[in-house]
């Protein structure tokens, strides 16, 4: 979601910010005084809620007595979600202005010093115009659900193997069971109360798995109030008061998952939240994709099948960079094998 509104709430609420480690140094490009392309960039500190990890590199520096950060990041802070970069006025030619903001890229990284510059979750052809400038490709995975044509959830089952179809009729019964009601509200149907109960579900997840809090209340509010065409958010009830909420945002064409929360255990309750019903949710919409988030295999067992996504990297120390260039393309074949034995598995019939 790489929106104005969305980086401005990521500033505004203080979740972006020097104290942070995600400083805004967005770079752009003008003539006759019209901004005609930009690119989104940070100076980072760490690599903190990136979502593609360097920390290898970054020790490999260290120990070779040489400084990673800062760092130059492009990117949507905190989303893993594939989209431009190089942002181009659809009035211009993008051939002739995406190199020039590559360009600038570099020229930045040298005069700030940087080791280096990344572009995270960058389409195939934005990272063709940064091939052209000595960037590394960098291919990782993601596990996304496509929409088939399905009619409904139970036309989505049926072209499951019958072991996952089980399965998930089971998982999904064993919510009902528990008295849970599923709602989905939009934006206008968010009040302050049912906000601040996703932000304390949210807080208790970060708290569970030992996270930073990295996004406030303020950040929540803001992307309500300036994206609400975009924001679902999802509310489980038992017994009328709520358990455990998601928060989605969603384009044209794709639901995104972004984060979710509860504050009572119960069993499939997170797979239901944060699978199962936004399946069927895009079913009954028309949308097509349905993106989960980074990481997860657990994923593949609920019909979300593996995705490449792609960065970009250049490193301004000439053996560092090579060491990298032969680093991502072993790291390729690799996951190029991994999704290979992923498709051997897939949860779909056969034939």
């Amino acid at each position: 979601m790489l929106r104005h509104e969305f980086l401005q709430a990521l500033e505004s609420s203080g979740a972006v910010c020097r104290d942070t480690g995600w400083k805004p140094c967005h770079l752009g490009l003008t003539r006759d005084d019209r901004l005609v392309a930009a690119v989104p960039c940070y100076l980072k500190s760490h690599s903190y809620g990136e979502f593609i990890f360097d920390w290898a590199w970054a020790r490999a520096y260290q120990q070779s007595g040489l400084e990673y950060y800062p760092k130059l990041l492009v990117a949507v802070p905190f989303t893993p979600v594939t989209g431009r970069r190089l942002l181009t006025d659809p009035q211009h030619d993008t051939d002739q202005l995406a190199p020039v903001l590559v360009s600038g890229l570099r020229t930045l990284a040298e005069k700030l010093e940087v080791s280096s510059v990344h572009c995270l979750f960058s389409t195939s052809s934005d990272n063709r115009y940064f091939r052209d400038f000595d960037f590394v490709d960098r291919t990782s995975h993601q596990f996304h659900w496509q929409n088939d044509g399905y009619q409904d959830f139970h036309d989505f089952l049926g072209s499951l193997s019958s072991k996952k179809r089980k399965n998930i009729t089971r998982e999904r019964r064993r919510v009902r069971e528990a008295g849970i009601r599923m709602s989905w509200l939009d934006q206008s149907e968010v009040t302050d109360q049912t906000a601040d109960f996703f932000f304390a579900c949210y807080r208790n997840t970060i708290a569970e798995h030992g996270s930073y809090l990295y996004l406030n209340r303020d950040f929540f509010q803001s992307v309500c109030t300036n994206l609400p065409d975009h924001v679902r958010m999802l509310v489980a009830e038992k017994d009328g008061n709520p358990v455990a909420a998601a928060f989605f945002l969603c384009g044209q064409h794709s639901l995104y998952g972004r984060y979710w929360g509860a504050l009572e255990w119960i069993p499939d309750l997170h797979f239901e939240t944060c699978y199962y019903a936004p399946i069927e949710y895009c079913i009954a919409n028309g949308l097509s994709r349905f993106e989960a988030g980074a990481q997860g295999e657990h994923k593949l067992s609920r019909g979300l099948m593996p995705a490449r996504t792609l960065s970009a990297h250049w490193l301004s120390h000439s053996g560092f960079h090579d060491a990298v260039e032969r680093y991502t393309r072993e790291e390729r074949r690799d996951i190029e094998r991994y999704t290979a034995v992923l498709a051997e598995h897939s949860p779909f019939r056969r034939g």
